[in-house]
């Protein structure tokens, strides 16, 4: 700010999952490598604080894997986006997510282009570039960015990176799963074809499935620090927390309730909605949620609005609850991922 230096940043979304930090990583060094006599420094920032980046099994593994330390990786935390942009020295690119979080609103007028692969919530003037194409992965935007740019923009590195943020967010390809489109598969396959040395598939998903479901030794803090959402309206907030083990596990952890009480009062959350998941050899999902509020106003609100979704419908069915502040149930429709209940959520509060 005080060398009044121009810094365009690159951004995934607040639950910085590997595809929002591979999109945000690989589409700022891209963007870096190709404008023309840039006035601005292209920083892709990573939307958690330093401190929560253990919790992101999978990613930590595979940036170690391809050699990238975390001490090169620059975190929210770490640089002041109100200050620039307050300084007329922000551009930001959001990748990964589209609608800035209330407590960024202000950044809003710094958005000058958004990469995402969920439904369009809002719509952005010009000249706001948008991409927003419901595919599997982020990553599958940028991988084509990437491609139909300058030739020999793409190394070993950040395909490798690209490659395995795909497989993973498609559950390697496989279309049981309900992720994975046409255009993903093009996009593994291209990567493939100009880096023939790249692990094969079932390898990278593998060991990509087993850091991210590795949460041995995570209290029940970090299990629902690890990927989560929050919504608010003017009354309440509320966190969505993607949880990798199955319910029935989950909801026997010793001390479960004091610690949902304490993450919720510890935040200012008025709930909490538990999504979990787990996959069969197949690599088929089988999802469940739990509903935790004390204010049992809120939690029928919630439980109704899920119950009675029908865009898309959930097909819930109650499962035994060890406490009546928590509702807990089993999902039928499983292709139904976290971004698909979210708008049920947002729209119930």
């Amino acid at each position: 700010i005080q060398q009044h230096q121009e810094i365009h940043v690159v951004m995934g979304n607040e639950a910085c999952d590997l595809d929002s930090t591979v999109s945000a990583l690989a589409l700022a060094y891209f963007l870096a490598q190709t404008s023309p006599a840039p006035k601005a420094a292209f920083v892709p920032v990573l939307n958690i604080p330093r401190a929560d980046f253990a919790l992101r099994t999978e990613t930590t593994f595979l940036l170690r894997d391809l050699g990238i330390p975390a001490a090169s990786l620059i975190f929210r935390d770490e640089l002041d986006l109100g200050g620039l942009h307050r300084a007329g020295l922000l551009s930001l690119t959001l990748v990964d997510h589209h609608v800035l979080p209330g407590a960024d609103a202000a950044l809003e007028e710094a958005v000058v282009e958004v990469l995402d692969h969920r439904p369009l919530e809002r719509d952005r003037a010009p000249p706001c570039q948008v991409t927003v194409e419901p595919v599997g992965s982020c990553a599958t935007l940028v991988t084509e960015r990437i491609l139909q740019g300058p030739p020999g923009m793409l190394d070993r590195t950040t395909a490798a990176l690209l490659h395995g943020t795909i497989l993973l967010d498609c559950i390697n390809l496989s279309p049981a799963a309900g992720k994975v489109t046409p255009r993903d598969v093009a996009c593994v396959s291209l990567l493939e074809e100009r880096f023939p040395e790249l692990p094969a598939r079932d390898a990278v998903f593998g060991a990509l499935q087993a850091a991210k479901f590795d949460v041995a030794g995570l209290t029940t803090e970090q299990m629902l620090r690890k990927d989560l959402k929050v919504l608010s309206n003017d009354e309440v907030v509320i966190a969505i927390s993607g949880v990798f083990e199955d319910l029935e596990t989950f909801l026997l952890r010793p001390g479960l309730l004091q610690d949902l009480e304490a993450f919720c009062q510890g935040r200012g959350y008025a709930g909490l909605v538990a999504m979990t998941v787990s996959f069969n050899e197949r690599h088929e999902p089988t999802r469940k949620l739990a509903v935790y509020s004390q204010q049992e106003p809120l939690r029928s609100t919630l439980c109704q609005a899920l119950e009675e979704a029908t865009t898309p419908s959930l097909l819930l069915q109650l499962l035994p609850s060890p406490w009546p502040c928590v509702a807990a149930y089993a999902q039928g429709n499983s292709v139904a991922a976290r971004k698909k209940v979210l708008p049920i959520l947002r729209a119930a509060l």
